[in-house]
């Protein structure tokens, strides 16, 4: 049997970041074999993840990166079990080089990724660290000659976001570039899911709509108790639902409530343009909250992003459309574990 020495586990802590004990431990089993012990520590290193896998990661970071071209962007999102490996420097320099390895190689998916040298290297930090991480979700968008592209990462690192729009120029795409980022911007704060209110599910809205009529009906009863002003309970709540039938109601029942009013029929046509766009806003509660191009833009409030976006272009000379968007939040969907303290440590004592 070889000898292990003192020098053998410094070397083979050095490589793995493993407990000088462990490393003492797989030397001895190894017969002293470098590369052997290295397996042992990484097959234990696994089996210890396998043990946390009902432990939720939660936490983490998102990365991002962008051609210096703006002709390609790529976010990705890595879970941790805990904010404190999140502020780790070792697992900050892991999104970003798993950032730039996706950016850089395009897999297919996380498991693409995990199954090519990378995902080797990744598994070993992962070892160090000492704790579940995962790679939960990525994408990458491009961008040809007439599309600007941009993203935002925000200062917490938990949110990315790039966006795109399609231009009718190289130069429009060039000039609108900033406005791309302002756009991201709003997107990490506003947090749209979809990029138009084209993208609803029929379904989705319908039963969207039910549920938040009653939210505003049980507000109002705590407002009328209150004696405050109620709120204006819509029909509708997507721009969807408002079909060509329910805008030509809603311009009669104004009519009918500005002849109610003795309104100068002469003057109805400066009444009905701002009656109807109210009716169009109250009614689209939905999509202002979650379809980009139809949120109230956070630098500008008067216009919608969609809006804002062509008013942009239209000052360089030019016209421009956002076509996709993506944003990824760190933990975002993830249903966090609870621990009960006292019952885990009733169960240990069972």
């Amino acid at each position: 049997m070889a000898a292990v020495t003192a020098a053998m586990v410094k070397e083979l802590r050095s490589a793995t970041d493993a407990p000088m004990m462990d490393c003492k431990k797989v030397l001895v089993e190894a017969d002293g074999d470098m590369a052997k012990a290295t397996e042992l520590l990484k097959e234990r290193g696994i089996a210890k993840a396998a043990k946390k896998a009902d432990r939720v990661a939660a936490e983490g970071l998102a990365g991002l990166v962008i051609a210096d071209d703006f002709s390609k962007a790529t976010v990705v999102e890595i879970n941790s079990e805990t904010d404190f490996v999140a502020q780790n420097e070792g697992f900050q320099n892991l999104v970003k080089a798993t950032a730039k390895e996706i950016f850089n190689n395009q897999p297919a998916d996380v498991e693409a990724l995990m199954a090519s040298d990378f995902g080797a290297d990744f598994t070993a930090q992962v070892i160090k660290i000492g704790e579940k991480i995962e790679i939960r979700r990525f994408n990458t968008l491009t961008a040809d000659a007439t599309t600007a592209l941009n993203g935002y990462i925000h200062s917490n690192n938990r949110i990315a976001v790039i966006v795109t729009a399609k231009c009718d120029s190289e130069k429009t795409a060039e000039g609108i570039r900033t406005v791309m980022k302002q756009v991201a911007m709003h997107a990490s704060a506003m947090k749209p899911t979809t990029l138009s209110y084209k993208d609803f599910d029929p379904e989705y809205v319908a039963s969207e709509t039910v549920g938040r009529i009653e939210a505003i009906k049980k507000e109002n009863e705590e407002l009328a108790r209150l004696k405050k002003p109620l709120k204006n309970v819509p029909q509708y709540i997507s721009m969807s639902q408002l079909t060509d039938e329910v805008l030509a109601q809603a311009e009669a029942d104004i009519k009918e409530t500005l002849k109610a009013q003795n309104k100068p029929e002469k003057i109805w046509d400066k009444i009905i343009p701002g009656s109807l766009a109210r009716f169009i806003s109250d009614n689209t509660t939905l999509d202002k909250e979650q379809a980009l191009l139809d949120q109230n833009y956070v630098l500008d409030e008067k216009l919608t992003v969609a809006q804002a976006v062509e008013k942009a272009a239209k000052a360089l000379g030019g016209t421009a459309e956002i076509t996709e968007f993506v944003r990824l939040e760190v933990g975002e969907g993830i249903e966090k574990k609870v621990d009960d303290f006292a019952a885990e440590v009733a169960a240990q004592m069972s």
